[in-house]
C-alpha cells in the first residue's frame, strides 16, 4: 500500500520502519524543519524492549542507555536535600532503559529505509476519504492519494481534528503545565543521572543532569490558560508569570535560562481519550490517539509497540483495513489504558498543591529511603 505518516516524532518514524520493511510505500510529512529533539531523556520499557529487539535496534539502545541508576532529589528553599527517590523503585523492571531523547531520534532516523519519503516543513491541509483512496492537499499545495494515511502528529494532532474533531472534545487535562529548558551552565561532568527538585505550593522547579547535559523543568498547576501553543513568545510569558517573585534556589537563574532557550518545550499535560483511533483509512498512533502524558513515562515505549502492532496487523489483514486497524486497537488499548491510569497520581508526587501535601509527600519518601 501507499501510505502517508504524518509526523516524524518517535511514533511516526517508528511507523516509518515497520511499515517500509512490510513492503509498503512510506511518505512521512514534518511541519518542522528538523527532527525534534529538545526534551527529557526518554524510557524503552516493558512490551516495548522486545519491540526494539524485533526492530533491530535494542543494541543501540542499550549503548547509548544513560546509567542504571537515577536520583531525584528533593530540596529546600536553600538547596538543602530534604527526601530522595530512587527512579528503579517505580520501574516496571531492571531492564527498562532511560536514554537521551536526541539519541533515540538518531537511531531512530539511521533505522529508516532509504525507499521512505521524509518531507520536514511539509503538513496536511485536507483530507478527503473516498473509501478506497485518501485524497491528501498539503500546506505547500501539493496533492497527492494514498491508500491509508496514519496521524503520528502527537497529542495536538491537526489529523485527529481533520477526521474526528477538534481536540477539546478528547484532550482531559490534568491541571498541570511543563517546561522544559536546555540548561547548559547547570551540566557538571560525568555520568551521574541526578535531578534535583525544588517544590512551593502548585510549583515545581528543578533541574536533570545526565552525561554533560542539564535541563531545566518546570511544572505549575493551572486552570486551562488560552494561549497559542505554536507562540513561543506566549509560552515564555506564561512561565515566567507561574514563578514570578520566587527567589528561592536557583528558580529565578533557571526562569532566564528557559527564556533564552529557542527550542523551549511548553505544553499543558494533558491526556488524549478516544472511543476509537480509526476511521475509514485514517487511523492514529502513539500520543494522537492516547497521550497517557509524561508523568506516566511510557509515551515513547507505547509509541514503538503501536507503530509494530499496526504493522503486524495490516500484515495479517491484507487489503481489509477496516479489520487490520480494529485489530491493532484492540491489542494496544489496555496498554495505553494501563499507561494513562498509572499517571494519574503523578501530580501529588511531582508537584504537590500544599506545604502540607509537600512535607507529606516528603515524609513518605523518607520513611521508605532514610537519607
Amino acid at each position: 500500500m501507499k501510505v502517508l505518516v504524518s509526523g516524524a516524532g518517535a511514533a511516526g518514524l517508528c511507523a516509518g520502519i515497520d511499515l517500509a520493511r512490510a513492503g509498503h510505500t512510506v511518505e512521512i510529512v514534518e511541519r518542522a524543519n528538523h527532527l525534534r529533539v529538545n526534551g527529557s531523556p526518554i524510557d524503552v520499557r516493558g512490551d516495548a524492549l522486545e519491540t526494539a529487539e524485533q526492530m533491530g535496534i535494542l543494541d543501540a539502545v542499550h549503548e547509548r542507555r544513560i546509567t542504571m541508576t537515577e536520583q531525584t532529589k528533593f530540596v529546600d528553599r536553600s538547596g538543602a536535600v530534604v527526601a530522595s527517590l530512587m527512579t528503579q523503585e517505580i520501574n516496571e523492571s531492571s531492564d527498562d532503559i532511560e536514554l537521551p531523547r536526541e539519541d533515540l531520534m538518531i537511531i531512530l532516523r539511521q533505522a529508516l529505509p532509504e525507499q521512505v519519503d521524509l518531507r520536514f516543513e511539509e503538513s496536511i491541509a485536507t483530507l478527503v476519504d473516498n473509501g478506497d483512496r485518501v485524497a491528501v492537499t498539503f500546506a505547500s499545495g501539493r496533492e497527492a492519494a494514498y491508500d491509508i494515511v496514519v496521524g503520528a502528529d502527537g497529542v495536538h494532532s491537526g489529523v485527529r481534528r481533520l477526521v474526528f474533531g477538534p481536540e477539546k472534545e478528547f484532550s482531559e487535562p490534568l491541571g498541570v503545565y511543563v517546561a522544559i529548558a536546555d540548561a547548559p551552565g547547570q551540566a557538571t561532568p560525568g555520568d551521574t543521572r541526578m535531578t534535583e527538585v525544588l517544590n512551593l505550593p502548585g510549583r515545581m522547579a528543578g533541574v536533570a543532569r545526565y552525561r554533560d547535559k542539564a535541563l531545566a523543568v518546570f511544572e505549575f498547576r493551572s486552570e486551562s490558560i488560552d494561549y497559542d501553543y505554536h507562540d513561543s513568545a506566549a509560552q515564555k510569558r506564561i512561565l515566567a508569570e507561574a514563578f514570578a517573585g520566587i527567589e528561592d534556589w536557583k528558580v529565578p537563574e533557571l526562569i532566564e535560562t528557559a527564556q533564552h532557550d529557542p527550542e523551549l518545550y511548553f505544553d499543558a499535560i494533558a491526556q488524549i481519550h478516544m472511543p476509537t483511533w480509526h476511521r475509514g483509512r485514517v487511523v492514529l498512533i502513539g500520543d494522537a490517539a492516547h497521550c497517557a502524558t509524561s508523568m506516566a513515562g511510557r509515551g515513547t515505549s507505547l509509541a514503538l509497540l503501536g507503530a509494530w502492532t499496526l504493522a503486524e496487523e495490516l500484515g495479517r489483514h491484507g487489503d481489509d483495513v477496516e479489520a487490520a486497524f480494529g485489530a491493532y486497537e484492540q491489542r494496544l488499548r489496555p496498554h495505553a489504558a494501563a499507561a494513562q491510569e498509572f499517571a494519574r497520581g503523578g501530580a501529588d508526587l511531582v508537584v504537590p498543591a500544599t506545604w502540607e501535601a509537600i512535607e507529606a509527600r516528603n515524609a513518605r519518601l523518607r520513611a521508605a529511603q532514610p537519607l
